[in-house]
């Protein structure tokens, strides 16, 4: 009788189907309604039938999952896409949602054996069910450029072009901004259709199309900055110069994945999937988004950090440093969760391999000065290179005094406690180049070159670190201490240059003998002075100082000298004048003539 009655009622529900002018398919549609009335015409509570043991709930599972099937299976054998039809996608949701109840309420009764089967043809009717809804939402993904304009929330240069359907992010300077990728109600979409893919089993599905939409809106972005995508082996194998570009882009690059990028599709992924029981989803999602982009950027870094130590790396590697540095935290907050702590903690590491790197150059920095050889004599005594290179070299090197000093700080260096570990590396290397040119200066055959070399040299070291950051990092000690070695310097030269000269003009004896005393005087200091026009003295002060003391010496001795020969008891009244070539203001000017500013 009831399977009667039931029959009775499924051609009554096609009779209606046919009388709304609808498909008699839709009859199991009506039946569903119609089955919910009791013999008195009353609606029931809920359509799906109550579990209970026996053939009746058997029964009312097979009839109800009947229905369901016939609801359903239209959907998903339909070609054309679900989601372009507002009340199809919301039809489609509702059935899906009973669909999953009852088999809910089936799993509930995993031990009846009367209801197994009902149960395997709801876990059928599901997986076939979410393999269209994955379908239906890289579908919502895939139309959503279609309706979202990039200029409404991304300010840059105009280009309006589009790779393979997917919105391009343009190039920006404020940071401070996120990117709303799609529109509120795609998300919607997508979120309705997430809830029902996780509550069906079918979350890593789901993360999976999600993630692949959203990578490619990364990588196209990430190709707007013109970064190369550069593997290990071609960054080894870049000239540096190239690189030098590259870092540049890179830092651009990754301060725009981090502080925006980063943090939109962070927003997106949080509401495409809010409602979720669990988070796990959503973490694994932005994690697989982000991690193509994260890799790549970050083994860009990590190939420059093992690559050569040449010191003039320094300064770019310095800035990648920098931008690691600057990032650290961001990334902290973004990949907190347990997908992206892998990600973290390359990041950390890489962070630190940039670090070593930058101790091994500073390593070469003193390798180099070592191996820089004294070859032949520096013409003229002036700055030499290898000094003019390492001061500015040190120099530039402060500008990042902050990093360095947290860098070097790892090498476990003891240092002293007014002292700090960036202190103590410049001074080693300061006394290195010092410990090179006391090398060099042998290379001069005339003692008064050696010490005009070191003091050209002393001179220009002391200049590069006076009133700035270097000065500053080695300390007022270390600058007194150099500025009392420029003075010795300075009277090395003066006594080994002129002692010997004015000498001749202070010795006592007869006429004759101050005559010939004369005579020689003028000889050596045509001499001297001959030879020492052509040396150089680069630096307009110490060229006034070295003039003004050689000088303070040699023109009052020349003075007196001339005095004591005019007084002479045995020049017979004569003047002398066959005998003296220069009046001291003659002298005055061939000493001004000492020293030139270059060697050219």
């Amino acid at each position: 009788m009831a399977e009667a009655g039931d029959e009775n009622l499924y051609a009554a529900a096609r009779d209606i189907a046919r009388a709304l002018g609808k498909d008699p398919s839709a009859a199991g549609d009506i039946l569903q309604i119609l089955s919910g009335y009791g013999a008195s015409g009353n609606r029931g509570g809920d359509p799906r039938p109550t579990p209970s043991r026996g053939g009746g709930a058997n029964l009312n599972f097979d009839r109800s999952l009947n229905s369901l099937e016939r609801q359903i299976s239209g959907y998903i054998v339909e070609d054309r896409p679900i989601w372009s039809d507002p009340v199809d996608s919301r039809t489609f949701l509702d059935s899906v949602d009973e669909l999953i109840a009852m088999a809910g309420d089936l799993r509930s009764m995993a031990g009846d054996q009367s209801v197994a089967v009902c149960q395997s043809r709801a876990d059928d009717l599901i997986q076939q069910v979410m393999f269209r809804l994955q379908e239906e939402f890289g579908y919502v993904m895939d139309r959503a450029p279609d309706t979202f304009d990039s200029d409404d929330d991304f300010s840059g240069e105009e280009d309006n072009d589009t790779n393979y359907g997917v919105i391009i992010a343009r190039p920006v300077t404020d940071y401070k901004i996120v990117i709303e990728a799609l529109e509120s109600s795609v998300i919607g979409d997508l979120n309705a259709i997430a809830v029902r893919m996780v509550a069906g089993g079918f979350g890593k599905e789901c993360s999976r199309v999600y993630s692949s939409r959203r990578r490619e809106f990364l990588e196209e972005s990430l190709s707007r900055l013109h970064l190369r995508g550069l593997s290990m082996e071609e960054v080894q194998e870049t000239p540096w110069q190239d690189l030098e570009d590259e870092i540049d882009r890179w830092i651009k690059a990754v301060t725009l994945v981090f502080r925006v990028f980063f943090p939109s599709e962070r927003l997106l992924c949080d509401r495409v999937f809010s409602d979720l029981p669990v988070s796990s989803v959503t973490d694994l999602s932005f994690m697989e988004v982000c991690r193509g982009t994260t890799t790549q950027l970050l083994n860009f870094a990590d190939a420059i950090a093992l690559g050569s130590r040449l010191p003039e790396r320094l300064f770019k590697v310095m800035d990648l440093y920098e931008a690691m540095q600057d990032l650290i935290p961001k990334m902290e907050t973004l990949f907190s969760d347990r997908y992206c702590l892998p990600l973290r903690h390359e990041a950390v590491a890489i962070h630190k391999r940039l670090g070593e790197a930058i101790r091994g150059i500073f390593m070469e920095l003193e390798n180099l000065i070592r191996r820089d050889p004294p070859k032949t004599a520096f013409p003229g005594g002036g700055i030499h290179p290898i000094t003019r290179y390492v001061m500015n070299y040190l120099r530039a090197a402060c500008k990042s005094r902050q990093s360095l000093e947290q860098i070097l700080d790892q090498t476990g260096d003891e240092a002293g406690p007014d002292t700090s570990p960036l202190s103590v590396q410049l001074t080693w290397v300061l006394e290195l180049l010092e410990s090179n040119l006391e090398g060099k200066k042998r290379t001069y055959r005339d003692p008064s070159l050696c010490f005009l070399f070191m003091m050209n040299n002393g001179k220009y070291i002391l200049d590069k670190v006076t009133d700035n950051e270097l000065g500053s990092v080695l300390g007022e000690d270390w600058i007194v201490k150099h500025a009392a070695k420029l003075k010795q310097y300075h009277s090395s030269y003066r006594r080994s240059s002129w002692n010997q000269v004015v000498g001749l003009l202070r010795t006592e004896g007869p006429y004759p003998k101050l005559v010939e005393n004369l005579r020689l005087f003028k000889s050596q200091f045509d001499e001297v002075c001959k030879v020492q026009s052509q040396w150089v003295v680069t630096d307009l002060q110490l060229r006034e100082e070295l003039r003004s003391s050689v000088n303070g010496i040699v023109s009052p001795a020349y003075e007196n000298f001339i005095r004591r020969l005019k007084e002479s008891p045995e020049i017979n009244g004569r003047r002398g004048e066959p005998f003296i070539a220069y009046t001291v203001e003659d002298l005055e000017v061939r000493i001004k003539g000492l020293f030139k500013e270059t060697s050219s």
